[in-house]
């Protein structure tokens, strides 16, 4: 069978990018190895940039999200119980971001994807690329026990970190790039009040925190914890009071208790794998660049390289044009590297690292006091956070 494109993974980044190519008629299959449940039900990020809700406006799926997404001007930054406003939207000429969260968003895009036709194969096995060097790619996957096989002109790797995309790349034709940080987020989601009216990120001698949430009944709370922590350790009580200790004595009374519906913990690290693309292959998102999740930066950089290879790929097909394929890996890493700078900075201001007493750790707690004192490092901070152009 063939296909103009395959796109591996259903998460938003294919999702999208399979909405984006239906827009100008070039069709389409989503090949996801999880089930649909699997896929709806996973917990992730929920801040979007204004380029994220544009693409979503832009594909038409937006009705939900502009009735329940929370529109933010700013967000609080706590240093050892002193809270200070970032006015985001007062600092770059109105731009804002929207808190909806990742589960939602990937639910109504898959529901318009199959009301629509469009096809997504869940519970794919066993999927393997071939002949991406050649004039046409073979994708090959098992569902129900059976072998299919795929020809297309192009493949979207948009399967994550750990997925079949990048593993596929030629060796000697990837270079990778890694931080990894001595920490991680705990993490709960509960049914409670938010803290504030925006996020707060809590900067502490005991470690960071942050106050998010997904509704105005649901709260998404996180603390910074050792690499080496276990969920079985940290009893709900725990979290709450260990959050209250890290807000400081004010905000810790603002903090509403609710039933804990789910708990992880993610490690924090950088990455970042170029090309990101070879032959008729083209990575995007996780596939090719983690970045930590103190800027927000995860689902929205996703968004960007699909916005970058959706164009691409309209160029190709509806007006013969390759170049924009050609340079797309320059393009999207390009935008890649800022958001994975922003990240790896705020992270590096807000987190504690061990060694506060070092030189090292003198100069980040420098930083974050020059960047609050200044409204050119706030602007700094409020232009990355609402999101780059494209």
């Amino acid at each position: 069978m063939y296909v103009p494109v395959v796109i591996v993974g259903s998460g938003p980044a294919g999702l999208l990018l399979s909405h984006l190519l239906k827009r100008r008629g070039i069709e389409s299959i989503i090949l996801e190895r999880k089930s649909r449940e699997h896929v709806e039900g996973r917990i992730r990020a929920g801040v979007l940039e204004m380029g994220t809700v544009g693409l979503m406006r832009k594909i038409g799926v937006d009705q939900r999200m502009n009735a329940e997404g929370i529109l933010h001007d700013g967000i609080y930054i706590s240093v050892d119980g002193e809270r200070h406003h970032i006015n985001m939207k007062e600092l770059t000429g109105g731009q804002t971001v929207m808190i909806y969260g990742q589960t939602e968003l990937t639910k109504d895009l898959i529901a318009v994807r199959l009301e629509q036709g469009g096809e997504i194969v869940f519970e794919a096995e066993d999927v393997s690329l071939h002949d991406i060097e050649s004039d046409r790619a073979t994708v090959r996957y098992v569902k129900d026990g059976a072998e299919h096989s795929l020809t297309c002109d192009y493949i979207a790797a948009c399967d994550g970190y750990h997925g079949v995309g990048r593993r596929t790349m030629p060796e000697n034709r990837l270079k990778t790039f890694e931080r990894v940080y001595p920490f991680g987020w705990l993490g709960i989601l509960a049914k409670a009040k938010p803290v504030a009216d925006e996020l707060i990120y809590a900067c502490h001698q005991r470690g960071f925190a942050l106050c998010s949430m997904r509704s105005e009944t649901v709260v998404r709370h996180y603390v910074q914890v050792p690499s080496d922590a276990r969920i079985e350790d940290w009893s709900d009580d725990r979290f709450w009071n260990e959050l209250r200790r890290r807000l400081g004595p004010r905000d810790a009374e603002l903090v509403n208790e609710g039933e804990v519906f789910e708990k992880s913990i993610a490690p924090l690290r950088s990455f970042v794998a170029e090309p990101m693309s070879h032959g008729r292959l083209f990575l995007a998102g996780d596939a090719a660049h983690i970045v930590p999740p103190t800027g927000a930066k995860g689902l929205n950089l996703a968004a960007s390289d699909v916005h970058y290879l959706s164009q691409a790929l309209i160029a190709r097909f509806c007006y013969n044009d390759e170049r924009p394929l050609a340079h797309y890996s320059q393009q999207a890493t390009a935008r890649v590297w800022k958001s994975e700078r922003f990240s790896w900075w705020m992270t590096s201001m807000l987190h504690r690292f061990g060694d506060e007493g070092t030189f090292d750790g003198r100069m980040r707690r420098a930083e974050l006091d020059y960047m609050l004192s200044s409204k050119a490092g706030k602007t700094v901070l409020a232009e990355n956070y609402v999101g780059l152009p494209f």
